[in-house]
């Protein structure tokens, strides 16, 4: 029945106790995330608009901003694409950045000549590979999402979600558009159709839901809360890997899951197999590879420090106030 005020055995009476200490844990749990949050949210006042965003401090505290995967997807943020850089693959380090036409108009053979005339300046060995990557300015327009970081951020926290990786997935997903990838997934958080239709949204032929800001971000927060958050956890549990939910390291992890899928992490992770902090551990993961766990998911967590450390810039260049955020 409850616990009310009927008479109940003491067996009933302990569930009960039990019960309220499990429900009380809860909720105050629930309420020092919320409290911790707010501590990372700053608001922002730009052109008599006001946002909540969460502040870019541990970047720069916890040196993330000095390592150069970071730093080249930065650049690459930055570059127009009409320019090209050619990178270390391994490493990201910058070798030179060139006009895009005169390096499609060069043959086979010519940029083979351009790279082995690189290798042999930087003293780059044969066994490292070479990419050339182009500038993705056009892609990433962070004054265009920027408005909808504070509605997603509600979002999330309404569904007790850590607000961060609203702000991270909005930032680097499918900044301020609607395209489809390649793979199929679709919409602010890019769903795949069946995780959307999992959580009860429509994707048939003729309604998408995840077009619709809300619904989308509503998904996103549940497949975060309910397998990529505990997958995380799980992974590091498993190899004593001290973390705090609220560490950035621990949430570029979770966002690995998010892109690449538990599974795919579990994989990477378990070949890397050492006990270290998780902030070795993802630096790691940027130049190892296992099962479907490639390229683009080891540059995931790269591109949402990247896009942060663009946000910050962003927002101390060109807003006209900042303060902590209140709450409201």
């Amino acid at each position: 029945m409850g616990c009310s005020g009927l008479k109940v055995t003491n067996f009933d009476g302990m569930i009960c106790k039990a019960f309220v200490v499990a429900i009380t844990f809860v909720a105050t749990t629930f309420s020092v995330q919320a409290q911790s949050w707010l501590k990372e949210q700053i608001e922002v006042t730009t052109k008599n608009q006001l946002t909540r965003v969460m502040h870019s401090d541990a970047l720069f505290m916890e040196r993330w901003v000095s390592l150069p995967q970071p730093q080249f997807w930065r650049k690459i943020m930055l570059l127009p694409p009409d320019s090209c850089v050619v990178n270390v693959a391994r490493t990201r380090q910058i070798l030179a950045t060139i006009a895009y036409s005169s390096w499609s108009k060069q043959t086979d053979s010519e940029k083979a000549a351009t790279k082995a005339a690189l290798r042999e300046r930087f003293g780059i060995d044969s066994t490292e590979s070479l990419f050339v990557t182009t500038g993705k300015k056009d892609f990433y327009r962070f004054h265009e999402v920027f408005p909808t970081l504070g509605e997603g951020i509600k979002i999330f926290e309404d569904h007790s979600v850590d607000p961060w990786y609203a702000q991270a997935i909005l930032l680097i997903e499918s900044p301020a558009c609607l395209k489809k990838s390649i793979s199929g997934a679709y919409g602010a958080f890019q769903l795949m159709p069946a995780v959307a239709r999992r959580y009860g949204l429509l994707v048939n032929g003729s309604l998408d839901e995840r077009a619709n800001f809300a619904k989308s971000a509503y998904v996103a927060a549940q497949l975060l809360a309910q397998t990529c958050i505990p997958a995380a956890r799980n992974m590091l549990n498993e190899r004593g890997i001290c973390y705090d939910e609220n560490d950035l390291g621990f949430r570029l992890l979770v966002m690995h899951v998010y892109h690449a899928g538990a599974n795919n992490v579990a994989a990477v992770v378990k070949k890397i197999n050492f006990k270290a902090s998780v902030m070795e551990l993802i630096q790691t993961m940027w130049v190892t590879t296992a099962a479907s766990f490639g390229n683009n998911s080891q540059n995931y967590s790269q591109l949402a420090i990247a896009a942060q450390w663009l946000l910050h810039d962003y927002i101390y260049s060109t807003c006209d106030e900042i303060r902590p955020c209140s709450g409201k």
